[in-house]
């Protein structure tokens, strides 16, 4: 014992060691990044300006508070007082933990100014983009109204809404884009850095979304001429799935649904006349989707018919007297009845005082023919898990059975049934006194 004692220490006396390695190295690495971080922020106010560095600057200051903590830590690991093995663990430990906190924090705040940086140092090249886009993109304008003009010709309004403004709101962002970047060249040329990315940002954003306006124009006519061709097919689906409806089409959902399949066929846009294939395609799927789902309802329930209220009720009286006689066995026999067959009965009469309200309605009389269903199967099985108690638990011979009151005592006799009955009663507890 005395071995694995004195192995044990000096396991703690080595990683005690080790972490006073590791704070000194961390010290020295913190402090080493808190003077490159320095540099680094020097030239970046020459560069961007304080504004822009503010952030990083606000970084570096906290840092060099918080690490104040770290060497005054340090010190007090060398002061001539003595320390215990626990204080100076603590001590490391915390000093450590400050050092990875500061590095981590100025790489953080280091890469988000080397990033304004290489803005700022772009930003012509930046700038000279954002022209050219935009020149190439002014070039498309023309062709984008003509072929607005062309489709309005052939589609509906609600079809060319979402591209009947694309080319005016192209110009528009390309106006803008093209003023960005001559702002943020100015802005560049007066030192005011901060302000000329942020134009330069935004520049280059309305000349994205210029883009995408304009190749949704391109685009409209191609999803267009899709839109046609799958509302066709949907069409001759339609139509087929009305001439063809099943047995069960007298149900009422079933009829209702084909009433307003039909009707979404009947308002589509006769041909030669503008049109909305997408919001065609839209409405008919919708339809065309809720016959079928009518008709799989009504499939279902002539396979399933549902129950009747009398069928249900039925159920509920079966369930009743199951539990009736469950409950009475376990009540007549609580001190030999286990955790199987209680558990069973409470889950049984939990879900008995739920059904009646599922009763009225006819989309619920299946869960409640269910529900009644399911509670008897519980209250059997409970009665089932009781009785297999009570028979574990009887005892070979009956009340007055052998000598004196139990026969055999407490262990086989009287004793035994009478705790068995009267289980759980307050006088459960003189028993053992009786049959003493």
């Amino acid at each position: 014992m005395a071995g694995f004692w004195g192995r044990r220490k000096r396991e703690e006396q080595a990683q005690d060691e080790d972490l006073a390695r590791r704070a000194e190295q961390a010290i020295v690495a913190a402090d080493e990044r808190i003077r490159t971080a320095g540099d680094e922020l020097a030239f970046a106010t020459a560069e961007l300006g304080e504004d822009m560095t503010a952030d990083f600057r606000a970084a570096l200051d906290a840092v060099r508070a918080h690490m104040g903590e770290a060497f005054q830590l340090h010190q007090l690991n060398h002061d001539e007082i003595p320390d215990t093995a626990e204080e100076l663990r603590t001590r490391n430990a915390r000093i450590a933990q400050l050092c990875q906190w500061a590095e981590e924090l100025i790489d953080e705040k280091s890469a988000a100014i080397a990033d304004s940086v290489n803005a700022v140092r772009h930003a012509p090249e930046v700038a000279a983009k954002v022209q050219a886009d935009a020149a190439a993109l002014e070039a498309r304008i023309p062709q984008a109204r003509d072929a607005v003009g062309r489709l309005a010709t052939r589609y509906s309004d609600a079809a060319m809404q979402r591209i009947a403004k694309s080319a005016d709101e192209a110009a528009q962002l390309i106006a803008f884009a093209t003023h960005g970047a001559e702002v943020s060249q100015r802005r560049r040329e007066a030192g005011r850095n901060q302000e000329a990315v942020l134009a330069l940002e935004t520049a280059t954003e309305a000349t994205r979304r210029a883009t995408a306006l304009l190749d949704a124009v391109d685009d409209f006519e191609i999803e267009a001429l899709r839109a046609e061709s799958t509302l066709a097919e949907v069409v001759a689906d339609s139509r087929g799935d009305l001439a063809m409806l099943p047995p069960a089409a007298d149900a009422p959902a079933v009829a209702a649904a084909a009433t307003a399949l039909q009707q979404a066929l009947d308002s589509l846009t006769p041909a030669g006349t503008p049109s909305d294939p997408f919001g065609e395609l839209t409405r008919l799927r919708a339809a065309n989707t809720a016959l079928d789902a009518a008709v799989a309802a009504a499939r279902y329930r002539a396979e399933h018919p549902l129950p009747t209220l009398d069928a249900v009720q039925h159920a509920l009286d079966d369930a009743d007297r199951q539990l009736g006689v469950a409950r009475g066995l376990i009540e007549g026999h609580r001190g030999w009845i286990g955790a199987d067959a209680r558990t069973r009965l409470a889950e049984a009469e939990r879900l008995r005082v739920d059904v009646p309200s599922l009763l009225p309605a006819e989309d619920t009389r299946e869960q409640a023919m269910s529900g009644a269903r399911r509670v008897a199967q519980l209250a059997a099985e409970a009665l089932q898990l009781a009785q297999r108690d009570i028979d574990s638990s009887r005892p070979d011979q009956g009340w007055g059975g052998g000598n004196g009151w139990g026969g055999g005592g407490r262990g086989s006799g009287g004793g035994d049934i009478v705790t068995g009955v009267l289980g759980g009663l307050v006088i459960g507890g003189l028993l053992g006194d009786i049959f003493d």
